[in-house]
């Protein structure tokens, strides 16, 4: 038991000071370096840090050993939260299992959708500079971004409905509202009405063509969830859904589609989402087997078999990216993003670490660099085209 003068030097420290009752209790006088950490029990004290440092708390249910108190070990520093993540924490409580719902703070997921759309529209608008307007094609731009935020947030609720009993089963999903009961299916119900609604609403702004184009794309939505359960290839299903927009942007700008350039530039893309998809998949390798789960990074197995697969598909974006900038007359500046966005590839198969959780979806979260890139370059080549007009007028 602990002398009520323990107790009371206890709760006299500051609430910077980390100490646990196990070390008073030591019962001797030890001398500690002021870099040393000392972990928190949460059963005991609050913290902060002067004149100890702050650390991560953990448990001390089961006692922490004297040695393991005193072991000196530097805390590297957290990374800082996004914007993203900094609004779903400060929300209420009432509207955080919504957007945790449609992993407001995990945005890479709508530019991965999003950034096809942009390369469409801005090659529909290099393709036919008289018929298309820069201001006209970043307001439709603009349109597209609304579009992808809330349709990408929709097919992660419909994802969630169909997939509650597997999240149980994985570890990193198991804290999805759904799988963790925060929210009802009768609310994810309303919910994805609300967002569905919001898309009819984009889409009409569209022209009849790519009215009827964009609502084809739901079957592909709805059903990817499910592909998950009967085939090893849903990263597949996942590209042909995620690109619908590189066929979507040109139809939008120009009530067609070109199909010569916009088909090129679509599969492009789903071979794209293959491979950063599988690497993402490298994640839940070992608990997509406990659940049942199926997906191209099981299906590959080993890494020389993975590596092999992961530079077809990138050997076949780059090679069908080609094309689709030959097929529209694009110049050195867009070849240019293709050779960059080749680079990027290069440089994620030659560092991915197999085994690396947070290495694989650090590798994920980096193919937006190839979509900005690939939207750069044909950006440049609209602007160097516009140059060369005004000088030969």
């Amino acid at each position: 038991m602990l002398s009520r003068f323990q107790v009371h030097i206890a709760n006299s420290l500051p609430r910077s000071t980390c100490l646990t009752l196990r070390h008073l209790h030591a019962g001797r006088q030890t001398t500690v370096s002021s870099r040393q950490q000392y972990p928190v029990c949460p059963t005991t004290f609050r913290h902060v840090a002067t004149p100890f440092p702050t650390v991560q708390p953990i448990n001390c249910k089961s006692g922490v050993p004297i040695s393991r108190i005193f072991s000196s070990t530097t805390a590297s520093p957290s990374p800082r939260p996004s914007l993203a993540a900094r609004i779903v924490a400060t929300s209420p409580p009432s509207i955080r299992p919504y957007l945790d719902l449609v992993r407001f703070d995990k945005p890479i997921g709508t530019a991965l959708l999003y950034l096809p759309c942009t390369w469409s529209i801005a090659m529909a608008t290099y393709a036919a500079p008289g018929a298309v307007s820069v201001t006209g094609a970043l307001a439709m731009a603009g349109w597209f971004g609304v579009g992808a935020l809330v349709m990408r947030g929709a097919g992660c609720t419909i994802n969630d409905m169909w997939d509650v009993k597997y999240d149980r089963k994985v570890e990193r999903t198991q804290t999805r509202p759904l799988a963790s009961g925060a929210l009802t299916y009768q609310q994810a119900w309303i919910f994805l009405g609300a967002q569905l609604s919001v898309g009819l609403l984009v889409l009409l702004q569209l022209n009849m063509y790519s009215i009827v184009l964009g609502a084809s794309s739901l079957l592909l939505v709805a059903t990817y969830p499910l592909m998950k359960r009967v085939t090893y290839w849903p990263q597949a299903v996942l590209g042909l859904t995620f690109n619908w927009g590189a066929l979507l942007g040109w139809s939008a700008m120009l009530a067609t589609v070109n199909w010569e350039v916009c088909l090129p530039l679509y599969f492009g893309g789903m071979f794209w989402t293959l491979l950063y998809d599988t690497i993402y998949a490298l994640q839940d390798k070992k608990d997509d087997v406990f659940a049942g789960v199926k997906s191209t990074a099981l299906r590959f197995g080993t890494y020389p078999s993975t590596m092999r697969w992961l530079s077809f598909f990138g050997i076949s974006a780059l090679t069908l990216f080609t094309l689709a900038g030959v097929q529209n007359g694009q110049s050195w500046p867009y070849f240019t993003a293709v050779a960059m966005a080749g680079g990027h590839i290069v440089w994620q198969l030659k560092t991915l670490k197999w085994d690396n959780v947070g290495d694989a979806l650090s590798k994920f979260k980096s193919n937006k660099w190839i979509g900005i890139a690939l939207l750069l370059g044909i950006s440049a080549d609209i602007g160097r085209k516009k140059i060369q007009q005004k000088r030969t007028d």
